[in-house]
């Protein structure tokens, strides 16, 4: 049976002693975030996930969710209540304006709240998750009537939302998309499609489902520049604000699937489904992208709370399960066997995992930071920057957060040796949970892509500019602390790497694209492994000063420095290697004739 026990610990360390939010009181609900309400937030965040998310995980996996003749979804056992009693915490509207019923509060809160759920239950975490992204976008371009008719029950989680993009034939390509809307004499439109992949779309948790859907309005140009987004509630509103008369829209199908069987991946069927308008037509897309980006930082943190997970309980059988003798003599002489924990390999995956998640959630949440400040800052230039680096990190903490969480699952699977490979004790359900995570929201093939083909040259350059110069302020700062030298050195060594990559692109990618598009993925995973190692610098520098003070657990501040290092040491290099693959170019990758595949 696994186990599940949420860092909160270090995630108060990461937000009150790294990024230090008490620094940003200036901004819009950060000087209600003390300390003191930090600690009481995440501390019952992390307790019902220990306590009421965590036990339903392997039950609702087990069961899935069910349809009926009539279209109807029901969830797994437990999950009802689940959801109720998360609905009364308060959590789902926490960064959401107070304007509507939410709290208000950083959403760096919102996205540790959304790690604790994602590593105790991934599957019912999707269902409350994807309702902030519906908040996101309806907040930012709905119409005021849309605003005051569904913020306030998406915010109190009595509706829950959805995205609809995908349709059976196109993902990433949103330009061959075929949904359309027509217009009706009342404003309204009625949406005719069928929509694929749709999580929560059909479920028995909220009284009301509202969809985010992109469609095209008749007679509308082609490609992405005709597409338009509709709000499209499972049942239709009366004038009182109250679900009234279902809606045209049906679960078609749930898809029988490799994970989060506890979450309904649903076929959408829009049958004349009526729907209204949100922002401009033939604007879909940059609403659209609103949702989609807070959804790529959530997923970064699913990918992060499944390595955190499987971490956890990698470690936990490590010291208890009990193989050979330690390999400079037996560490337990009176007992048949040392617990694996004392083998160097066995170390070297725990400490891997534990490197990646620390270092990962540590990103994440500096990348959430910057997402409260490019939104609540009344400085512009304040805000443009945060936003330049949001939008550069968001498909790296998206694709390097996923594509470490896979191999984290991966390898607790392998600590765990055969009995990784066994239903019960849980780790096979991380791997196939965590794997969906790679792909949806946009692959991590696409983030890669998206990082290299648009974000770097964005404005000129103007955020990869802007990354390099924090990057080489914080090592030219601290060249001279020899203490500091374990951690500033290996980083400034990656920047160097990352920088050198991303001038080889420029002058090779804009004469051969396939240069860039061969070296893109392992681009993203330099650039994260730098930023990873930003943070580790940044965290190390913390620990050492906390322990120079004489301040909080001298153990848990110790461990930091030696999980830095390790960091440093055995991780960081990767950049050289990825470097080396990004300047071999293009031609060995595109050689073969296609028909020889």
């Amino acid at each position: 049976m696994p186990s599940y026990r949420a860092p909160v610990a270090d995630s108060l360390f990461i937000v009150n002693d790294v990024l230090r939010l008490a620094d940003h009181a200036e901004l819009p609900g950060f000087a209600e975030a003390t300390p003191d309400v930090v600690t009481a937030v995440l501390s019952e965040a992390g307790r019902f996930a220990d306590e009421v998310l965590q036990p339903l995980n392997q039950r609702g996996d087990a069961e899935g969710c069910r349809r009926g003749a009539d279209g109807s979804v029901a969830t797994p056992a437990g999950f009802r209540e689940a959801y109720a009693r998360y609905r009364a915490t308060g959590v789902i509207g926490i960064a959401a304006d107070p304007a509507y019923g939410g709290l208000g509060l950083p959403y760096v809160l919102a996205s540790l709240i959304n790690e604790f759920a994602s590593g105790a239950n991934l599957a019912f975490s999707l269902y409350p998750g994807l309702t902030q992204s519906a908040i996101s976008a309806l907040a930012e371009h709905g119409s005021e009537a849309q605003r005051a008719l569904y913020l306030p029950r998406l915010v109190d989680g009595s509706w829950t939302g959805t995205m609809n993009l995908t349709e059976p034939h196109c993902g990433t390509d949103l330009g061959l998309l075929r949904t359309r809307a027509a217009a009706n004499d009342d404003g309204s439109y009625a949406l005719h499609g069928e929509k694929s992949f749709i999580s929560a779309g059909e479920h028995d948790l909220a009284e009301n489902i509202v969809h985010l859907v992109l469609a095209r309005i008749d007679g509308a140009v082609a490609g992405t520049r005709g597409l338009s987004l509709f709000v499209v509630p499972k049942f239709i509103p009366g004038a009182d604000g109250r679900p009234g008369q279902r809606n045209a829209v049906t679960c078609g199908g749930i898809e029988a699937k490799m994970g989060i069987h506890g979450n309904a991946t649903c076929t959408m069927l829009y049958e004349g489904a009526t729907g209204w308008l949100v922002g401009t037509p033939g604007a879909g897309l940059k609403a659209m992208f609103t949702m989609m980006n807070e959804a790529r930082l959530g997923v970064a943190g699913q990918g992060l709370a499944l390595g955190e997970v499987a971490g956890q309980n990698a470690a936990a059988y490590a010291r208890e399960r009990r193989q050979g003798r330690a390999l400079g003599g037996a560490a337990e002489p009176a007992a048949g066997a040392d617990p694996i924990v004392v083998h160097p390999d066995v170390r070297r995956m725990l400490m891997t995992m534990r490197a990646f998640t620390e270092g990962g959630r540590a990103l994440m949440l500096w990348g959430a930071l910057q997402s409260d400040i490019s939104r609540r800052s009344a400085d512009p230039a304040v805000a443009a920057r945060a936003a330049d680096l949001l939008g550069l990190l968001t498909p790296v903490a998206k694709a390097v957060l996923t594509d470490r969480g896979f191999e984290a699952a991966v390898m607790a699977q392998q600590v765990y040796g055969g009995h990784g490979y066994i239903a019960g004790n849980g780790v096979e359900q991380f791997v196939r949970d965590a794997r969906i995570t790679m792909i949806y929201e946009g692959t991590n093939g696409i983030q890669a892509l998206d990082l290299v083909g648009r974000k770097l040259g964005k404005d000129g350059g103007r955020a990869v500019i802007g990354f390099f110069k924090e990057l080489k302020d914080y090592v030219g700062a601290r060249s001279g602390d020899a203490a500091l030298a374990p951690f500033v050195a290996p980083l400034g060594r990656a920047a160097g790497d990352l920088e050198r990559a991303t001038m080889w692109f420029m002058a090779n990618a804009m004469k051969a694209p396939d240069n860039a598009g061969a070296g893109a993925s392992d681009y993203i995973h330099l650039f994260g492994l730098t930023a990873m190692g930003w943070m580790w610098a940044r965290m190390a520098e913390t620990a050492a000063e906390k322990l120079a003070r004489g301040e909080g657990d001298p153990a848990f501040l110790a461990a930091k420095l030696d999980t830095g290092r390790f960091f440093m040491e055995r991780l960081l290099p990767e950049t050289a290697l990825r470097r080396t693959r990004i300047e071999a170019g293009a031609a060995s990758t595109m050689a073969l004739p296609a028909d020889l595949f």
